[in-house]
């Protein structure tokens, strides 16, 4: 746990114990006793908190503010860029505000945090900055997009279109994470009167609000067209993959004659087995066999074809009523 104090409108860290703001990360059992004791919390709050998966809302009552907040977590690349979504509690009791994170750290070092005046300010301050953080990700990810897009262009395998498919399910939280957002804003913008928050907070709240409600616009913007076009994607790939196979085919087309050619002039055993007759007859003859064989091959295999053909025909293609009655 860390205790920060508000000194000339910025965050020092106090002494443990003496300060107005108090940030506690993966709290252990002793840490969740003082938290719930001290911030009128139960078991129920607490653990929401630490919750990656709880849904963002607010809670007032008895002077108290408690709200389940979502907040991007920093961007780690491991072959891949990941970005995802976490919780986070904000706790406002008086003039102390208490912040509770499953993992990882709350910084005050950011441009929302220089002139805040009391616990008001600073969590006004987070709320500004986790929307703009959330913007900053969403320009990230239509960066990768436009990125994959380019790869895919020429590539075909799948591996940048799993990169895709991930991207798309990123976008995904983020967009259900900032709508979440949106309705505990709305919420706390009734009820900001009841804290005693003054008209320029009313104002910064008014504008995270007019922010929030851009991002999830935007978000929804590019969920829109990341998800519309993934069947084009993968129709590139496809395509791209029946260029080549056509690019090869041509190669064998062009190559099958020279080899039949080269394999009938290199026959010294077939020159042997007709050494009594003319070459040209026997090659004549040779030739005409190979002709025979390859036209049966051709009549057997269309028959089978169409065999098969007809079946699924008679079996899938006849209507219901034909099938079972067997007219």
């Amino acid at each position: 746990m860390k205790h920060y104090d508000i000194i000339n409108n910025e965050l020092v860290v106090s002494p443990v114990g003496a300060g107005a703001i108090v940030v506690a990360s993966a709290p252990d059992a002793e840490e969740r006793r003082s938290i719930k004791e001290t911030f009128q919390l139960d078991d129920y709050d607490l653990g929401s908190t630490l919750d990656p998966d709880e849904v963002p809302r607010l809670e007032n009552s008895k002077g108290r503010l408690f709200l389940i907040w979502k907040v991007p977590e920093p961007a780690s690349v491991s072959g891949t860029v990941e970005l995802g979504i976490s919780t986070l509690g904000i706790y406002l009791v008086q003039d102390r505000l208490m912040l509770v994170r499953a993992s990882g750290d709350v910084g005050f070092a950011d441009r929302e945090f220089r002139g805040v005046r009391n616990a008001s300010d600073v969590m006004l301050a987070i709320l500004l900055r986790t929307v703009r953080h959330c913007v900053g990700h969403l320009r990230v990810i239509r960066q990768m997009s436009r990125e994959l897009e380019k790869k895919i262009t020429t590539s075909m395998e799948n591996r940048h279109l799993v990169q895709m498919f991930s991207l798309n399910e990123d976008l995904v939280y983020y967009q259900d994470a900032i709508e979440g957002n949106a309705a505990v804003l709305s919420k706390l913008r009734g009820v900001a009167g009841q804290f005693g928050f003054e008209a320029r907070q009313l104002e910064l709240l008014d504008n995270i609000v007019l922010e929030n409600t851009q991002a999830a616009r935007q978000a929804a913007i590019f969920a829109s067209v990341l998800s519309g076009l993934m069947d084009a994607r993968g129709t590139i790939v496809n395509n791209n993959m029946n260029v080549l196979l056509k690019n090869l085919t041509l190669i064998n087309i062009v190559f099958l004659p020279l080899n039949l050619i080269a394999s009938i002039g290199g026959m010294s055993e077939w020159s042997m087995m007709t050494e009594g007759l003319d070459w040209r007859l026997s090659y004549t003859l040779f030739s005409l066999g190979m002709v025979v064989i390859g036209g049966v091959t051709w009549l057997l295999m269309k028959k089978l074809i169409n065999r098969g053909v007809a079946r699924s025909q008679v079996t899938g293609g006849a209507p219901p009523s034909r099938r079972l009655t067997g007219r």
